[in-house]
């Protein structure tokens, strides 16, 4: 099964930038006879699903703003059981959902993945420049790549 692993989030905005520390993580850990995708991005929606094409499974790495959560938590969730905020999408009117995106692709042909596994990190809003993580963000770092690498392993 081909799978690809995706941090998302901007590097230079504190917190936000977990997906990719997380990324760089699994990089170093990741055994040498394992193969998967890996890449890191600032996007999401349509350009997302196009780096998604051809793989069979994804596991996206993110930040994610929930009051509900402490700050640093680990969120599992399949992408299917996430709510849909495309009618809030606001970084762009002509983008859409991952959701969206990942079924516009299928409509089209495109083979995109039947599963994509979202790990989320619990973070605050962000609201200033800089490239390290809260200490509370950055214990996590270590866990969920170690999360990654067992849901890579999982076939």
């Amino acid at each position: 099964m081909k799978t690809i692993i995706v941090g998302l989030g901007n590097p230079i905005l504190g917190d936000d930038g977990v997906g990719w520390k997380v990324v760089e993580e699994i990089t170093c850990q990741l055994p040498p006879d394992v193969s998967a995708g890996i890449e890191c991005l600032s996007f999401g929606g349509i350009g997302l699903m196009e780096h998604l094409i051809g793989y069979d499974r994804a596991i996206i790495v993110d930040a994610c703003i929930s009051p509900e959560e402490d700050l640093g938590s680990i969120i599992i969730s399949k992408l299917d059981d996430l709510p849909n905020y495309s009618a809030f999408h606001t970084t762009s009117a002509h983008d859409t959902s991952l959701q969206n995106a990942i079924e516009l692709g299928r409509r089209m042909g495109a083979h995109v993945p039947e599963e994509v596994i979202v790990i989320g990190i619990a973070i605050q809003a962000i609201r200033e420049f800089g490239e390290e993580l809260s200490p509370k963000v950055a214990e996590c770092v270590p866990q969920a790549a170690h999360i990654a690498l067992k849901l890579l392993e999982r076939i």
